[in-house]
């Protein structure tokens, strides 16, 4: 009986894995990431800039304020009294990374850098969140703590899971990244 199991598990499991093999785990990662993550990462982008071209371009003080609070309030809530380096190529840097590493993993475009840059992005928004916004003890949560709704550590591990399985298994063969290494593998 227990053989049997095993074949039928084996015959099954394997029969899947041959199906999926090569595209199935990164594009569902990337839908995941699409469904869960990409509006959430584009509207808090879109707090952070004006509206219309360029403004659109321009990070606004909400972006200091959420990326760089403490350098925010000791120049007044004032842009121009920001030092350009390091604090707005910061905020330049960290507000185009809010928009276009979410759209690079979601058509497969560089996943695995922008998956890497999207783990480091969301790393350095736990730290800001933690020391410059002051997040609670509920907020942030704890591992293995038996309550499984911080904001901080439950929900941004499983994010940062879901990214790291795009850092190792890549986009798969539906994407921009497979599109390029076909078209460049033929030259």
């Amino acid at each position: 009986m227990i053989d049997r199991l095993k074949t039928w598990h084996d015959v099954v499991f394997g029969w899947l894995s041959e199906r999926l093999a090569g595209w199935g785990v990164g594009l569902a990662a990337r839908l995941a990431f699409a469904s869960v993550l990409l509006v959430y990462f584009l509207n808090s982008a879109a707090t952070k800039v004006g509206s219309g071209f360029p403004g659109i371009l321009i990070p606004e003080i909400g972006a200091y304020a959420q990326m760089l609070p403490a350098v925010a309030e000791a120049a007044g809530y004032n842009i121009d009294a920001i030092a350009v380096f390091p604090y707005k190529l910061i905020v330049l840097a960290g507000t185009l990374g809010e928009v276009l590493l979410p759209m690079a993993i979601v058509i497969g475009l560089f996943t695995r850098l922008a998956s890497l840059g999207m783990i480091i992005f969301i790393a350095v928004m736990t730290f800001v969140d933690i020391t410059g916004h002051g997040a609670e003890p509920a907020t942030i949560g704890a591992p293995f703590d038996r309550i499984q709704d911080a904001a901080i550590w439950d929900q941004r591990l499983l994010w940062v899971f879901l990214l790291f399985v795009l850092v190792v298994q890549g986009a798969g063969r539906i994407s921009l990244d497979a599109l390029l290494a076909r078209k460049f593998a033929n030259r």
